[in-house]
Parts: C-alpha cells; sequence; structure tokens
C-alpha cells in the first residue's frame, strides 16, 4: 500500500490567484498538472520556460519557471459569444515554479472570477465560476 499523497490547501497568495504548494519535483508537477488540465477540458496551446527565455534574452539565471496557456474550448466559446473583448483575458495562464529559496514547487492558476469583475460584463460571472472550478479541481489533483 502506497502512503496517502499530503494534500495541501488551495490558496490565493495574490489575490487574483489559485495556488498550491506541491511536495513533488517541478518537472513532476509540470507534467501532472498539463495532465489533470487535460482532465478537465483544458488543453495547453501556449507553454512559455520563463527560465530559458530569461537566459537566452537576458543573459540572467532565473528559477525553474514555465507559463502554460490553458484552454477550455467550450468555455471559451460560450465567453466569447458573450462578450468578444473577453479574448484578452484568453487564454488562463497557469504557472508552475521552483522557489528559489525553499525549493518548493508552486501551482498557481489565475483565477478567471475576480478577471471578470474588471470587465463590468455580468454575464460572464458564471462562465468565470465554471472555469475557476475546473482549474481549482485540476490544481487539487495534482
Amino acid at each position: 500500500m502506497t502512503p496517502a499523497k499530503k494534500i495541501q490547501s488551495i490558496e490565493s497568495k495574490s489575490g487574483y490567484s489559485i495556488s498550491r504548494a506541491v511536495e513533488m519535483t517541478y518537472e513532476e508537477a509540470v507534467e501532472k498538472v498539463t495532465a489533470t488540465l487535460k482532465e478537465q477540458g483544458f488543453g495547453i496551446l501556449t507553454e512559455i520556460d520563463v527560465r530559458a527565455t530569461m537566459k537566452t534574452k537576458l543573459d540572467k539565471e532565473f528559477t525553474k519557471y514555465v507559463i502554460l496557456g490553458a484552454c477550455n474550448p467550450a468555455l471559451a466559446y460560450r465567453a466569447l459569444n458573450t462578450e468578444l473583448d473577453i479574448g484578452l483575458l484568453l487564454p488562463c495562464n497557469v504557472t508552475v515554479y521552483e522557489e528559489p529559496d525553499s525549493g518548493k514547487t508552486i501551482i498557481s492558476a489565475v483565477d478567471p472570477s475576480i478577471l471578470v469583475q474588471a470587465t463590468g460584463v455580468e454575464a460572464l460571472q458564471p462562465i468565470a465560476e465554471e472555469v475557476s472550478a475546473k482549474l481549482t479541481a485540476a490544481l487539487q489533483a495534482v
């Protein structure tokens, strides 16, 4: 019998994110969050390796850090049919990074419920809440 995985709570470190620390390597976390996002209907449209970009563009060292542009096509379609300019807030960014001081791996997603408040379009709120629930489920499953 394998030991139970310790689940760390979902929290918002910034007020506009859904975040949690995980007890796995950065590489394992990237692989796992990509899989759990897929289970929630998200595909990864973009993947930005921030560490490699900083090294290439600025010749600076940076912590292991990736930005995943996640999109759930059905929910994006509903949101775009409600407000065309919502595309400015798509796709949903999900980050995975290694905290330099502690070595902990952190996974975070933008909280769409917070972002759509800035639009003032009330009809987007239920869609944003659905996206938030799916992102939270994906992060919790890591």
